[in-house]
C-alpha cells in the first residue's frame, strides 16, 4: 500500500529517506516493502560497508569463528530486487522538519515525505590523558573489530575498560586468542545496570575461571604510552597494568543530534510513541537512538531507550505497520543474549528490584533458568545454555502468564503447559 495514493512512475510522491543503514533502517525498508508499500526509499549510510551485523563483531569475529564476508544483512541483490536505493559513505547533517528536507555533508539536499531516522548510538569517549594513543580500541563498527583483530597479532596483554557485556564478550575473545586480559570495572559489580546481583556474581566467577583478572570498584587515572603508543592503565591508586592494547567498553551514546538540532524532543535519545512517531509531523525514530513509549507494566518505566537487534527490529516493524496504513505497536517482551566462554546467556524481559526469584536447574553445571515473579507472573528469565526454555520465557512473560515458584522451580514440570494456556 501506498499512502501517498498511486502515482505513474514519472509522478512518484517524495522518498522515504531512511538515515542509517544497520538493523532497524534495513528491518523498515524490508518490511514496508512486503506490506506493499510502493513509494521511493532511500537508505543512507555514513559507513563504507553495507548493512551487517554488529553481534558478531564482539563474539565471533574477535573469536575467529566469523569472517567479515559472513556479516552482511541481506544478500547482494536484495537493495536493487526491492527497489530501495542504498547510498553508502553518505552523511545527513541537517534535518528541516518545516520544509521536510535533509542537508547532507556533501551540500545537496534531499526532500523527503517521510523521514526515518536509524542513526543508532556511538561508543562514549574516554576522557583520560592517553586516551588517543594508538592501541586503544573502541569495539561498536565493522572497522573497529577489523581493528582490534588486526592488532590481536602483535600483541600479549590487553586491558579493557568496562564491566557491561561488550567488556565481557571482548575479554572472553580475547582470552581465548591467547592474551592475558585485564578487566576493570569502577562499579563493585559487573553489569550493575543490565542483570540483578546473583547473576553478574555468576558471570564473573565464570569470566575468572576462563582466565581473566578482574578489577573491580577501580577507578582509571590516565593511560600511559610511550613513542605514540598505549603501554599501561594507571588506576585511581596509582597501580599500572601493563598492556599492549587497550578496549574500551565504557557504554554508547545515541545520535540524536539531527532531532536535537530540528528542535525535535529528546531525552536520553529521540522520544517517540509505541509506532515510532516522533512529535515533528513525518519524521520517525527507530532503533537505538529511540527512547520509545512501552506496553504499561507495573513497576517498568513507560519509556525505554533499549539496545537491541529485537527493539531494532520489533520497532521498525512497528513503524513499517503505520506507514502502510495498518498500525501495529509491538507488544512483546524485550530480549538480548551474550555469549561469554562457552556460555550463552539470553535474557527475556526485565528484572527489577523486589522480584522473587526463582532457579531452575543446575547454576554449578551452566545449564540453568532464573525466573523473576512480580506480582504472581512471570515478568523476566535469565537462561544459561538452555534455548528452548529462553523461547518459552519470552512467551510467557509476553502473556503475563500466572505461575507459582515451585512449578518453576520443578524440573519435571513441563512449562509448556504454561505457554499453551498463553
Amino acid at each position: 500500500m501506498n499512502p501517498a495514493g498511486s502515482a505513474s512512475s514519472s509522478s512518484r510522491p517524495p522518498p522515504l529517506v531512511i538515515v542509517g543503514a544497520s538493523y532497524a533502517g534495513t528491518q523498515l525498508a524490508d518490511s514496508l516493502r512486503r506490506l506493499g508499500y510502493d513509494a521511493p526509499i532511500i537508505m543512507l549510510g555514513d559507513e563504507a560497508h553495507a548493512p551487517y551485523q554488529r553481534p558478531p563483531l564482539s563474539k565471533g569475529l574477535l573469536s575467529g569463528k566469523s569472517s567479515a564476508a559472513s556479516l552482511a544483512l541481506k544478500g547482494p541483490d536484495f537493495f536493487r530486487e526491492q527497489d530501495i536505493e542504498l547510498r553508502l559513505g553518505t552523511r545527513a547533517v541537517a534535518l528541516d522538519p518545516g520544509r521536510q528536507t535533509l542537508s547532507l555533508a556533501d551540500g545537496s539536499a534531499l526532500r523527503y515525505g517521510g523521514l526515518a531516522l536509524a542513526t543508532g548510538a556511538r561508543c562514549r569517549t574516554l576522557a583520560l590523558p592517553g586516551a588517543s594513543l594508538a592501541g586503544v580500541h573502541n569495539l561498536r563498527t565493522l572497522d573497529d573489530a577489523l581493528a582490534l583483530d588486526a592488532a590481536l597479532s602483535g600483541a600479549s596483554r590487553a586491558c579493557i575498560i568496562g564491566g557491561g557485556f561488550i567488556g565481557l564478550e571482548a575479554a572472553a575473545a580475547l582470552t581465548g586468542r591467547g592474551l592475558k586480559v585485564t578487566l576493570i570495572e569502577t562499579h563493585p559489580q559487573l553489569l550493575a545496570r543490565s542483570l540483578p546481583a546473583a547473576m553478574a556474581c555468576y558471570l564473573e566467577q565464570k569470566q575468572r575461571d576462563g582466565g581473566v583478572d578482574i578489577r573491580l570498584g577501580q577507578g582509571v587515572r590516565q593511560l600511559r604510552g610511550a613513542a605514540g603508543r598505549v603501554t599501561g592503565v594507571e588506576l585511581a591508586d596509582g597501580s599500572v597494568l601493563d598492556c599492549d592494547l587497550v578496549v574500551l567498553g565504557i557504554g554508547v551514546q545515541p545520535n540524536d543530534e539531527l532531532a536535537r538540532q530540528a528542535g525535535i524532543a529528546c531525552d536520553n535519545g529521540i522520544l517517540t510513541d509505541a509506532l515510532g512517531r516522533t512529535d515533528a509531523p513525518h519524521v520517525y525514530a527507530i532503533g537505538d537512538v529511540a527512547n520509545a513509549l512501552q506496553p504499561e507494566v507495573p513497576g517498568m518505566p513507560r519509556r525505554l531507550r533499549l539496545e537491541s537487534i529485537q527493539a531494532a527490529n520489533d520497532g521498525a516493524r512497528a513503524l513499517a505497520s503505520a506507514l502502510a496504513g495498518r498500525p501495529e505497536p509491538y507488544t512483546g517482551a524485550p530480549w538480548f543474549w551474550s555469549d561469554q566462554f562457552a556460555l550463552k546467556l539470553q535474557m527475556a524481559g526485565l528484572a527489577l528490584p523486589g522480584d522473587e526469584t526463582v532457579i531452575r536447574g543446575d547454576m554449578a553445571a551452566d545449564r540453568f533458568s532464573v525466573f523473576y515473579l512480580r506480582n504472581g507472573r512471570i515478568a523476566a528469565a535469565h537462561s544459561i545454555n538452555r534455548p528452548g526454555e529462553h523461547m518459552l520465557s519470552r512467551k510467557l512473560i509476553s502473556a503475563a502468564i500466572p505461575a507459582t515458584p515451585e512449578m518453576l522451580r520443578d524440573e519435571s514440570f513441563d512449562l509448556k503447559h504454561l505457554a499453551a494456556s498463553a
